[in-house]
């Protein structure tokens, strides 16, 4: 019995070994970093700079994969059922994540409890922006149009539940407007939907907005940050246009599936922090309009928690539910 027990003794140790040897090994293969949007917005743009430079500093190919619909969840799901290796995370809008908390009705996975957050990446603003056919040149005269056409305009989004659509949301709820709501996968068809004049106005996220309204394109009537932004000096904020406490702001953060190993976490969030304060990134996030942050795990997760009880009082006000 004795070489049986010294058998089962050394198979003990293996398995409990081989953890550790694979977390030290971090990584030995490509990392696939998921997209909640499809490519062309600004996540994806995000993402992609992110992971080129990711690569290059850890000498292992990062694969972005774009999982677009239903408001993130198709993406946010994935990542909950994901093996907890390090080898797939996940760029996710902070703000639209915590908005589905209470906005859906029923998820296939807890917010919380169902990610593991890793740092904060990107902060940015949005731009309510225009088609040049409407006839409004400031959100006042943009609520007092829509106001003498109820039911008659249309605004677009980058989907159901997304920050985009909350802003909307928030601009027909403080102004009573009657306002038909357009759906899309993602920024980048959204925008080409408002280009195409298929909707009146859209928030829209920061790299295609100041594109398209320096090529006259677009109108911009004001930005959602409480200050001014430095891209866009002369577009008033929401607040400015008569509207209070209409403060909404894009927050990016990394994450990974439930149950990620602390030494992949501390490995993955160090990293993050090289790639952020890199002054290539730095350029390409001053290019899109983004502000570059990082943060401890445990900061992200406090932010999360603040967004989650944040929005949901704005959910809970607008009357939205998603089945």
């Amino acid at each position: 019995m004795q070489p049986f027990r010294r058998l089962l003794l050394g198979v003990a140790a293996a398995m409990l070994a081989a953890p550790a040897f694979a977390q030290s090994d971090f990584p030995s293969k490509p990392i696939r970093l998921v997209v909640s949007f499809a490519a062309g917005g600004i996540s994806d743009v995000l993402a992609r700079a992110l992971a080129i430079k990711l690569a290059s500093n850890i000498g292992q190919q990062v694969i972005v994969e774009n999982k677009p619909g239903a408001g993130t969840t198709i993406a946010s799901e994935y990542i909950a059922r994901s093996t907890p290796d390090g080898y797939t995370i996940w760029l996710q809008d902070v703000t639209t994540h915590a908005i589905n908390a209470s906005l859906y009705s029923k998820l296939p996975y807890d917010t919380v409890k169902d990610f593991t957050p890793i740092t904060m990446v990107a902060s940015t603003p949005l731009m309510l922006v225009s088609h040049p056919s409407i006839p409004a040149k400031s959100v006042d005269e943009l609520i007092k149009l829509i106001r003498s056409k109820p039911g008659q305009y249309a605004y677009g989004s980058s989907g159901n539940g997304t920050i985009v659509h909350r802003a909307a949301e928030m601009l027909k709820s403080a102004a009573g407007l009657d306002v038909l709501h357009v759906p899309y996968k993602g920024s980048a068809p959204a925008t080409q939907a408002i280009l195409g004049g298929e909707v009146s106005f859209v928030f829209s996220t920061m790299p295609p907005a100041v594109s398209n309204v320096k090529a006259g394109r677009l109108r911009a009537l004001a930005v959602t940050t409480p200050k001014r932004v430095e891209t866009v000096p002369d577009v008033p904020t929401m607040i400015e246009s008569g509207l209070p406490d209409f403060d909404l702001v894009l927050y990016s953060g990394i994450f990974g599936p439930p149950g990620l190993p602390p030494a992949i976490v501390r490995r993955l969030n160090a990293e993050f922090a090289k790639v952020v304060n890199d002054p290539q990134i730095r350029a390409v996030y001053e290019k899109i309009g983004a502000d570059p942050m990082t943060t401890t795990p445990a900061e992200l997760a406090a932010k999360m928690n603040e967004e989650i009880a944040r929005l949901g009082k704005v959910v809970k006000a607008s009357g939205a539910k998603v089945d």
